[in-house]
């Protein structure tokens, strides 16, 4: 899954949008809206940024994030879609499979919210857009150790890949599996390739850094 940028088209022209770190620029404030530090994908984009960038450059950079805010954080991010769509910002960072979700919903407002926006894929001409995935392991002292990595298995076949991109609309791990038509429809995007563990050691500074910069 991708932290992406959806943007009112009436609003906000493409071509203003370059990536992460432009969204401090002044010709956001009051325009943008984004949940909690307390989620996790907020968390994880942070902590990606610091092992870019250092926590110094990404202080300041949020702190200027903060000041751009159109309302104080709230929701989670199919409400952000539709703050957009409504007028209550211009744009919003949220994970891709909530916009697909919404589009694929069987809900006539989620759909119509959906409709209202357009994704565009951050920081393609630099470390790409940040992704994040799902993942397992097996406990040291796990009772049914088999069984569990049985199900580990399982995960990585096929036809379990096939279903997070199907019903969840997530980018599969495995690159031979066919995208869903909805994640076709968005093209193929530069991911940064940065080496995952570095969000889990960078998590505690992200969060400080959040809290020192008042994103509630």
């Amino acid at each position: 899954r991708s932290r992406v940028i959806v943007f009112a088209p009436d609003r906000v022209n493409k071509g203003e949008l370059i990536d992460y770190l432009d969204l401090a620029n002044s010709k956001w404030k009051g325009r943008i809206c984004v949940r909690s530090s307390s989620n996790i994908y907020n968390q994880s984009l942070v902590a990606s940024m610091i092992a870019h960038h250092g926590i110094n450059k990404i202080e300041i950079w949020a702190s200027r994030l903060v000041e751009n805010f159109a309302r104080p954080p709230k929701g989670g991010d199919r409400d952000q879609i539709k703050a957009v769509a409504i007028g209550v910002c211009d744009i919003a960072l949220v994970n891709n499979y909530y916009l697909a979700g919404m589009l694929e919903s069987s809900q006539e407002y989620e759909t119509y919210a959906a409709k209202k926006v357009k994704l565009f894929w951050p920081d393609q001409n630099g470390h790409g857009a940040h992704v994040n995935i799902s993942g397992a392991g097996v406990t040291k002292y796990a009772k049914n150790k088999e069984e569990a990595i049985q199900l580990l298995e399982y995960l990585v076949t096929d036809k379990a890949q096939q279903w997070y991109s199907d019903i969840n609309y997530e980018y599969a791990v495995n690159p031979e599996i066919k995208n869903t038509a909805i994640l076709g429809k968005w093209g193929v995007f530069k991911s940064d390739d940065l080496n995952l563990s570095l969000l889990g050691r960078y998590n505690r500074d992200a969060v400080l850094l959040m809290d020192r910069v008042g994103w509630k």
